[in-house]
């Protein structure tokens, strides 16, 4: 017969509908937020400088590319994550030394590299892979795991836990963690360091740091790498993490948005967050919805929903560009007074 104990214990039981959608949005929702909140983070800390950065969509294309293309000839995450960085840099040089250092238009120097990077990733696909401007899939040993693939096990007597902590927070790879972590890092960074007060006021006042001997052109270059890096960790991770491998023009408009998120979070680390992290709920909700029938309006096509997220990027940069205040030098070429 069996114990007492044994007869008294509960049978564990499965979550049930309700908890695996809460589970399953909530970890969509960080997976889809991540490359966003990567770019957004990249383009605060430019345009706190007082360089804007509308090449966010290019640099991350780009660096998609590059990891896609190392991960797939190399066989190494760390060589392609290496490479992604570098192209992406490469970039915010580029774009540092047509507006920084010689006094070109900002917003034309990034739509050029958006322009560079749709066709360049294209052409070299095609020649170097020949798969219509793709690259092959990586290997599942280059590609970024989930650091706890057993976590849900752990909360197997409590459905809740196991679907919200199991599923819905514990079940990603260390991108996404190191993208929330960079979240109070930057702000740190920005409010509680001397080079921190130093980047803010070149995006303020360019003659008063000048006067106080700190380089100007040093402090935005600083901040056009730091851009540089977070990009390439923004298209590392759609390869590497969320895709096997590169396709033609696979950021569809990521970087736009993330530059929505930044100028509706108003130029603020967290408040980037939040609006990339419902940005990310936006497009869970929209993958989720593709097949659904909603009352009095039956089935809705799968164009509209996949469309919401830009719908809200233009809804809230219509709402908030007039309300958000920028830095006051951004968009303003430096020019050192004799």
């Amino acid at each position: 017969m069996p114990c007492s104990t044994c007869l008294a214990r509960p049978t564990p039981r499965e979550p049930d509908m309700d908890e695996v959608l809460i589970g399953n949005m909530l970890a969509s929702s960080l997976r889809m937020a991540t490359p966003l909140l990567f770019c957004a983070l990249a383009g605060l800390l430019s345009e706190r400088s007082g360089v804007i950065d509308i090449g966010l969509e290019g640099k991350m294309l780009f660096a998609a590319f590059a990891a896609g293309a190392a991960g797939a000839a190399l066989g190494s995450t760390s060589l392609a994550v290496a490479c992604a960085i570098g192209v992406s840099i490469l970039l915010s040089w580029m774009h540092g030394l047509a507006c920084v250092s010689y006094r070109g238009d900002q917003v034309v120097s990034g739509i050029a590299i958006n322009i560079i990077a749709a066709g360049l990733t294209m052409v070299l696909g095609i020649a170097w892979f020949a798969q219509g401007g793709q690259t092959p899939p990586v290997s599942t040993e280059v590609r970024i795991q989930a650091l706890w693939p057993q976590a849900q096990d752990a909360f197997a007597n409590w459905p809740w836990l196991q679907a919200i902590v199991g599923e819905g927070l514990l079940s990603h790879n260390a991108l996404v963690y190191l993208a929330l972590a960079l979240v109070p890092t930057t702000w740190w960074l920005l409010f509680k360091t001397r080079f921190g007060l130093r980047l803010r006021a070149v995006g303020e006042n360019t003659n008063m740091v000048d006067a106080a001997g700190v380089s100007v052109h040093g402090l935005r270059y600083t901040a056009l790498t730091l851009n540089g890096v977070l990009c390439g960790l923004a298209g590392s991770y759609l390869v590497l993490a969320q895709s096997a491998a590169f396709s033609s023009n696979m950021t569809a408009g990521r970087g736009f948005m993330a530059l929505a998120a930044l100028i509706f979070g108003r130029w603020h680390p967290v408040g980037a967050m939040w609006a990339c992290l419902l940005f990310g709920f936006l497009d869970a909700a929209a993958i989720r919805m593709q097949g659904t029938a909603l009352p009095l309006i039956g089935e809705v096509p799968v164009q509209a929903i996949q469309a919401l997220p830009y719908v809200l990027t233009v809804v809230l940069l219509a709402g908030f560009i007039g309300k958000a205040v920028a830095p006051a030098a951004i968009g303003k070429p430096y020019v050192k007074e004799r």
